[in-house]
């Protein structure tokens, strides 16, 4: 189901302060992950403003349009599982948390946007009772499939209420990679405190906006995600709900990202918080000055991709690129490219193969289908994933170059 409506935000929707500068102007955009079918190739992708500006208040970066999320979510094309670097972070996680909480059959651990099982699934094979929740009736019914309890609902105050009623508080849950999916992120962080109770620990990960700003990763940007995080924003935020961050990581996920640990019984904070947050106010992340600037460094990592591909396509190189990700449609559509420019794309998920991106209409196929494309060059559009695909690519024989375009051009040796 593609979105059709859009919303104009006009508060800021965590504080309800005052919208003040621009932070990124990308246009008008097809949703980053309402992939075409075949027989809806004729009709034109819904396109709705793209633009992030900053609150004058709490200092969240957050989209002035609301695309419809139940149109977003309902039938979702990405699958958590399709790509081993974050199952290898999910268990990780779950080994972790595991040692830290002293979690064990007694317990009880949600995931918030559970996708298909792929976190939950080591918690079952350890025994600790679970359960996710998740909007995508699609993407939840793998998960059940898989044997992980999973709800297919949205998540907010209403959900943890009835879920605690029947299973008592959490002593865990994960919110990994959701926060910025969230329109009322009021109504999510209430049902976040309701469940956890007295004393279960809330387990934020989100990209990092310093990250996304110091590597000019304005691709990040789509429709469904409606805000880009910095630790002082999350802070101000959990906090109107009775939850005190007590500790933080820093990540290497998604171009750099936070795991952020709360509750509502107040902990001693961590020498890593107080590290984050002194470096957060050195940078000014308070202020106009540090949000400024941005939408000018993206201009030129466009520039520069739009060169590369002129002086490509002058010299007759057939070019692909591989990962029908979100942020590659976002890159795609801001630089104008086409199905002209680019032969396709590759993508090892079934549920994105044989349909054609939004926008920009490159028809995506198997991995196997893009190196039988006799290509010179492969854009790999997930560059934070990018060493993983180029040795994947150098396996399956390709010889020529690989590239990425963010924060520049750049050629990846795999």
């Amino acid at each position: 189901m593609l979105p059709d409506r859009a919303v104009p935000v006009t508060a800021c929707r965590a504080c309800g302060g005052a919208l003040g500068a621009t932070f990124c102007d990308l246009g008008a955009m097809a949703v980053a992950n309402s992939y075409v079918p075949p027989e809806l190739a004729a009709q034109p992708d819904p396109a709705f403003p793209l633009r992030a500006v900053v609150c004058g208040d709490c200092r969240l970066v957050q989209l002035d349009t609301v695309v419809d999320s139940t149109a977003i979510f309902s039938d979702y094309a990405y699958f958590s599982s399709a790509t081993q670097s974050w199952l290898d972070h999910a268990a990780r996680f779950c080994a972790a948390m595991t040692a830290r909480l002293g979690l064990g059959p007694a317990s009880f651990v949600v995931e918030v946007a559970s996708n298909d099982g792929y976190l939950l699934r080591n918690f079952c094979a350890a025994n600790i009772p679970c359960l996710g929740v998740e909007p995508a009736a699609n993407v939840a019914e793998v998960a059940r499939a898989a044997g992980v309890p999973t709800e297919t609902r949205f998540f907010g105050l209403d959900a943890a209420r009835d879920i605690a009623s029947r299973h008592g508080h959490a002593d865990l849950i994960a919110a990994n990679n959701v926060l910025a999916h969230v329109p009322d992120v009021n109504d999510f962080c209430a049902g976040l405190a309701h469940l956890a109770g007295p004393r279960g620990v809330v387990s934020i990960e989100a990209p990092h906006l310093v990250r996304m700003v110091d590597g000019v990763q304005f691709d990040t940007i789509y429709h469904e995600h409606y805000a880009y995080w910095s630790l002082l924003a999350m802070e101000r935020l959990l906090a109107r709900h009775g939850l005190h961050v007590f500790d933080v990581e820093r990540l290497t996920t998604h171009g750099g990202s936070l795991r952020v640990l709360s509750s509502a019984d107040r902990r001693a904070p961590s020498a890593a918080l107080a590290e984050l947050r002194a470096e957060e106010a050195a940078r000014g992340l308070d202020a106009d000055a540090f949000y400024a600037g941005f939408d000018a460094r993206v201009r030129d990592v466009l520039a520069g991709f739009r060169a590369w591909l002129a002086q490509a396509k002058q010299q007759g190189r057939r070019i692909g690129a591989y990962g029908a990700a979100a942020k590659g449609n976002t890159f795609l559509n801001a630089a104008g490219v086409t199905a002209a420019d680019i032969l396709a794309v590759a993508d090892r998920s079934p549920a994105k193969q044989g349909r054609l991106l939004p926008g920009s209409r490159i028809p995506v196929v198997t991995p196997e289908a893009l190196l039988a494309l006799n290509l010179d060059d492969i854009l790999i559009l997930p560059w934070n994933i990018a060493p993983e695909v180029a040795r994947q690519l150098r396996a399956g024989g390709f010889a020529g170059r690989i590239r990425i375009a963010v924060p520049a051009m750049a050629e990846i040796a795999g």
